[in-house]
């Protein structure tokens, strides 16, 4: 199932899930009241460069397949902005958790 962009379906990642030998950068979106359902998250590149966007699940839960490296995840929201930063060396889970305020 795909939102409107093409996207897949958000859900929880667990640390452990088999990748299948892909680069995964997943995490959760929160803010002051918890997580925060609907925020846009992208992922930039090491130089900044945006690489793609999904919705955030209504747990706020996110995940992107990514090439190995340097990565930025910058969620938006109504109510605030944040990001993380997540090295993402080789095939696995990497998590990454955005505070939003």
């Amino acid at each position: 199932m795909t939102d409107g962009c093409g996207a897949p379906q958000q859900t929880a990642v667990a640390a452990d899930e088999d990748t299948n030998g892909q680069v995964v950068v997943a995490g959760k979106v929160t803010g002051g009241e918890g997580p925060l359902g609907g925020a846009y998250v992208r992922l930039l590149n090491a130089d900044g460069e945006f690489a793609g966007e999904v919705q955030a699940s209504p747990e706020g839960d996110f995940r992107f397949y990514a090439a190995p490296g340097s990565w930025t995840v910058r969620a938006l929201h109504r109510t605030g902005n944040g990001e993380a930063s997540v090295s993402a060396e080789g095939p696995g889970v990497h998590q990454v958790a955005i505070a939003v305020a």
